[in-house]
């Protein structure tokens, strides 16, 4: 075999790839084993010698020519175009992935992510481990670290299947039969403004003294009790707070109601939250009866009253309209039975029937933790009759009911609809104002509850990614605008500017990030029940002012204070505010050894007013100013000091006095040019500390400045004065 052979390959490169695949075997030292020939299934050879430092030269050539034949075969070429996947340096992509989750994926740590991050259009201030990215961010940066991205196989998620109670709202459980409709007892709200006397209008239908009880003389809890008149009806009597953070409560009072009894101080009249009592029943379309109360007074206008309410279309039967008014004393007593004649008459006209069968339906009018009997709820019962062993569900919350208690506190064997009771048993406190559910096992109210807290989580979650699309939209088209801006540059020059112009922030987030000292003030809220809580937190929903000092609710809560709170306020150097709750000595000597404030109230307004103090200590300090001498320049010279002329200013004191030790300024054209302390002041030849009204002066200053004839020599005192937050909760 000669060298013309080669020419007829066209691959010269796999002649080489054979030549040294021979080399290589023939390095190999073979000590008596026997070589098998290589074939070409399309060019057939004869078997090469066995040793190959024994092949002659052609024969070294043919061996490589049939190895190029073997290697050149179609099967053989299919095997080689097949990619091998890689497995190195490939990250799992798939859509909404976390900072965190991307650098799990890439195997590096969070400040990496951050550092890619750099050069995109996202502000890296908004971005937090949990924040989700967006899908190019994510191929983006998985590029920039030298890798390359695959998508994840997502699994189709299936359509949850709904598993909620039924109830009669949404058309799930039937309406009752009217065949077994009876009567139940109507269930009336007292409404009206704070101390305009319904608390005391109720103790003196129940005959009690829940007045005398009340903290600062004022509810503020709503209270649920059945009244039994002497004629033998029974009437449920809800009796709501007044005062201006209640607001909530109040709604919620109208909400399960059948009647508004109105009390309005005869003295008084209308006020602020006697029209939001009006708006609260219109709202729920539920009948007014007007009680004037505090008609013994030798102030008292009644009339004054009514005409005042016409405003409000709220119009009396005497001048024409629908609305009864009973004049009363509840302090004395006096017509008591007419106004609750006029509750009965109204409540037969309106025919109030419900089913006492079936599955039982109600309302949460308030919920507390009590530390012997747990969650508890005070509800009213709307359909069915409550029993002990019952599995009720609210919110998202389930109870297998162990006891039921009345107002009094006395256990109780059943409810009825209309009827107010105190259930126990619940696995958490339910929200006041959520809809009891009665269902028929405890499997099914765990369904039930789980269900409910996937759909809030779904909610919550799509209202996070319109944040999100919406933060990043805004980052997005300030991103366009620094490009536009950079349009100018090359490609690497754009990059390379954004890079310097953002690397800072890499600096504010180390893998354990501390946020900055900022002037906040971290609160742990606690409070008795679920309503009083809720009105705190709406309260404190109204503050504005975080120019001044940051508000940072950490955690809010029913119950007395815990060793858990103490803890919560030292990690975030934070005061504990309890309404209503109370701490025993142990918590209080381990809030002191650790410089944990907790400030304990009874009324709502002097908590608030604690909280505002509280702020205000955290503003910083404002420094006044207070003139204490004032002198008008009458002649300008100048005296030698060694080799510098200083420039003396002859002055004379027209108000108070100026002493050398206070601070100085300098107007001239009612402009302050100068600032600072005197080097010199000095009465004829002598230096003096003081310069009294009336006397003439000379003076120089720390600065080398020049004085003109007419100017103003202000001396006055520097005092730091606390600031006041500027926040108005409204009451």
């Amino acid at each position: 075999m000669n060298l013309g052979l080669l020419l007829r390959f066209e691959n010269l490169v796999q002649l080489r790839g054979a030549c040294r695949q021979l080399r290589a075997l023939s390095s190999r030292k073979v000590c008596g084993a026997q070589w098998k020939p290589v074939q070409s299934p399309a060019h057939p050879m004869g078997s090469l010698l066995l040793h190959p430092h024994l092949w002659p030269k052609d024969r070294l050539i043919s061996a490589a020519l049939s190895q190029c034949r073997y290697l050149a075969t179609k099967e053989e070429t299919k095997k080689k175009k097949k990619k091998i996947p890689l497995t190195r340096g490939e990250v799992e992509i798939r859509p909404m992935m976390t900072v965190e989750e991307l650098a799990q994926a890439m195997g590096k740590d969070i400040d990496h992510i951050y550092e890619a991050l750099l050069y995109t259009d996202v502000n890296l201030d908004s971005v937090e481990p949990d924040s989700i990215l967006q899908e190019d961010h994510i191929k983006m940066i998985v590029q920039k670290s030298g890798m390359k991205y695959k998508s994840a196989k997502l699994k189709e998620e299936k359509e949850r299947k709904n598993t909620d109670a039924p109830h009669f709202c949404c058309n799930y459980r039937p309406p009752p039969d009217p065949a077994v409709l009876t009567p139940r007892p109507p269930v009336v709200t007292i409404l009206g403004h704070v101390d305009h006397g319904k608390t005391t209008l109720l103790d003196s239908l129940r005959k009690t003294q829940v007045a005398s009880m009340e903290a600062g003389g004022i509810t503020q809890h709503i209270g649920a009790f059945l009244v039994h008149m002497p004629s033998g009806e029974k009437i449920t009597f809800l009796d709501t707070p007044g005062h201006a953070a209640f607001s909530a409560m109040r709604a919620r009072g109208t909400n399960v109601t059948d009647i508004v009894i109105l009390v309005v101080a005869a003295e008084d009249g209308v006020m602020e939250q006697t029209i939001e009592s009006i708006e609260h029943a219109k709202n729920a379309g539920v009948p007014l009866i007007l009680a004037i109360n505090k008609c013994d007074k030798p102030e008292a206008d009644p009339e004054r009253v009514k005409k005042e309410l016409l405003a409000h279309d709220v119009v009396c039967e005497e001048f024409g309209g629908d609305v009864q008014a009973v004049n009363i004393s509840a302090l004395k007593g006096e017509n008591l039975m007419v106004l609750a004649e006029a509750t009965v008459a109204l409540a037969e006209m309106l025919e109030l029937k419900a089913d006492a069968t079936g599955l039982v339906e109600g309302t949460v009018i308030e919920s507390r933790k009590d530390k012997g009997k747990g969650p508890l709820t005070t509800a009213i019962i709307q359909r069915g009759t409550l029993k002990k062993g019952c599995v009720l569900v609210a919110g998202k919350t389930w109870a297998k009911v162990r006891f039921l208690f009345d107002e009094n506190g006395k256990a109780v064997d059943a409810a009825s609809p209309g009827i107010p009771v105190e259930i126990m048993g619940w696995k958490e406190a339910p929200s006041a104002g959520d809809e009891i559910l009665e269902v028929e096992s405890e499997q099914r109210a765990q369904e039930v509850v789980d269900w409910r807290t996937y759909v809030e989580q779904q909610e919550k979650l799509k209202k996070d990614l319109e944040v999100i699309e919406a933060k990043q939209k805004e980052h997005r088209l300030e991103y366009k605008k620094k490009q536009q801006e950079l349009a100018h540059l090359t490609w690497r020059q754009r990059k390379a500017v954004l890079y310097k112009a953002n690397k800072h922030l890499m600096f504010s987030r180390p893998k354990e990030r501390t946020e900055k000292d900022e002037n906040t003030l971290s609160l742990i809220v606690k409070g008795d029940v679920d309503g009083s809580l809720e009105a705190i937190l709406n309260i404190l929903d109204t503050y504005d002012c975080e120019d001044e000092c940051k508000l940072d609710i950490v955690y809010f809560g029913m119950g007395d204070i815990t060793e858990n709170d103490i803890s919560l306020a030292e990690a975030f150097n934070g005061v504990i505010f309890g309404f209503s709750v109370k701490a025993n000595n142990s918590i209080k000597k381990l809030a002191d050894k650790k410089g944990i404030k907790i400030k304990l109230h009874n009324v709502i307004y002097k908590l608030i007013d604690d909280l505002k103090d509280e702020l205000n200590c955290r503003l910083p300090t404002a420094v006044v100013e207070t003139t204490i001498g004032e002198a008008s320049v009458l002649d300008t010279f100048s005296v030698t000091v060694g080799k510098n002329k200083i420039p003396v200013a002859g002055c004379r004191v027209h108000k108070g006095l100026l002493d050398r030790k206070m601070k100085f300024k300098l107007i001239r054209n009612r402009d302050v040019i100068w600032k600072g302390c005197l080097s010199s002041l000095k009465h004829h030849k002598d230096d003096v500390q003081v310069i009294k009204t009336g006397m003439d002066c000379g003076l120089s200053l720390d600065k080398d400045l020049e004085f003109n004839i007419g100017d103003e020599i202000i001396c006055y005192e520097e005092k730091e004065v606390q600031q006041t937050t500027s926040w108005e909760p409204g009451f």
